[in-house]
């Protein structure tokens, strides 16, 4: 299932971040009412092209994590907590012509950026109503748990807690009522750059594996 938005909340948004520099719009996928929903940073390049959610060289990575705990694409639910892709423009030069070239490479996206996505993100996590919040990178964990949250120190662990929610009244959070199941995660992109931390990741996941044979 491709989600569809409401129209007021997609509407506000492009209210919120007009003049950012962002591209596209990729919707989340996955079935209502799943064991897991993963939640990213935001699309890249490949994901803006494609319309598909973590479909790039990371999302490679991260579907072949959710295999070895015996899941799949079609049976959790993708999502980002901002939905369009934050890109830098940078001028280079063409080594082999000297020209100036534009570029837009990736950037991770602004508080401002994940605050502006918040109400659609809040829609999102009521309608798709998974058992288990599964954020991938700092980005992710701080949007649900706040600046302070760190995925070094909390990856791997489930918690429950709170979440944060927009407050209308405000362009800041305040803390939902309801108590959710939280099981912070590694970006998969982390093991692209620092292969290193492979075996940590891998272990985390086969954690939550465990986890939910256990309680299923």
């Amino acid at each position: 299932m491709i989600i569809r938005y409401p129209q007021e909340l997609l509407a506000a948004v492009k209210k919120a971040t007009r003049g950012r520099q962002l591209a596209g719009f990729t919707p989340g996928q996955g079935p209502r009412h799943p064991e897991l929903m993963l939640i990213g940073e935001a699309p890249g390049r490949h994901e803006e092209r494609v319309n598909i959610p973590f479909s790039g060289a990371s999302g490679q990575e991260l579907m072949r994590l959710v295999e070895s705990i015996g899941y799949s694409r079609q049976t959790v639910y993708i999502t980002s907590v901002v939905r369009q892709r934050p890109y830098a423009v940078k001028v280079v030069q063409n080594k082999k012509t000297g020209q100036q070239v534009e570029k837009t490479p990736n950037r991770t996206p602004t508080k401002g950026e994940v605050r502006a996505f918040a109400p659609l993100f809040d829609w999102e996590l009521h309608f798709v109503d998974p058992q288990i919040l599964v954020p991938l990178g700092n980005t992710a964990l701080q949007r649900l748990l706040g600046s302070k949250a760190n995925i070094g120190k909390m990856h791997g662990q489930l918690i429950e807690s709170p979440i944060q929610e927009a407050d209308p009244d405000s362009n800041g959070y305040r803390w939902a009522t309801k108590r959710y199941r939280i099981f912070p995660m590694y970006h998969p992109a982390a093991i692209l750059y620092v292969r290193r931390l492979e075996p940590v990741v891998q272990a985390d996941w086969q954690r939550l594996g465990k986890y939910l044979k256990e309680n299923h």
